[in-house]
């Protein structure tokens, strides 16, 4: 039951980004999925490092990273939209939606991840 509550949870709040990032933002790029994504590996990180540094439990680690940070965040929104991206001919928007993704996002792990062994 905790995982379908916190699923729930993170599908809605990545709802509420994303109408949120479309509406502060230009269409330049998908924000609302950037957004969602790399706040979601900073929150991922920092519940492993709550594990590795503060003993959390892996009962709440697993609710909170697969039932609310999975349902948070979305690859395959990710992907369908760099698709979009490329069909359109905006190949660099692509590459930029992309690398910055993933590198912002790896990055947003990595501060969670420190932040938590402070």
């Amino acid at each position: 039951m905790a995982f379908v509550v916190a699923g729930a949870l993170g599908a809605v709040a990545r709802h509420l980004v994303t109408v949120w990032a479309a509406q502060c933002t230009t269409e330049w790029l998908p924000w609302g999925t950037f957004a969602v994504n790399v706040t979601g590996s900073l929150a991922a990180g920092l519940l492993s490092g709550l594990v590795l540094h503060h003993g959390l439990a892996p009962a709440p680690y697993l609710v909170l990273t697969t039932g609310f940070c999975g349902a948070y965040t979305t690859f395959s929104t990710f992907s369908v939209e760099n698709v979009l991206l490329l069909e359109q001919g905006a190949g660099a928007r692509a590459l930029a939606n992309l690398a910055g993704t993933l590198v912002i996002g790896v990055a947003a792990a990595a501060a969670g991840l420190a932040l938590a062994s402070l």
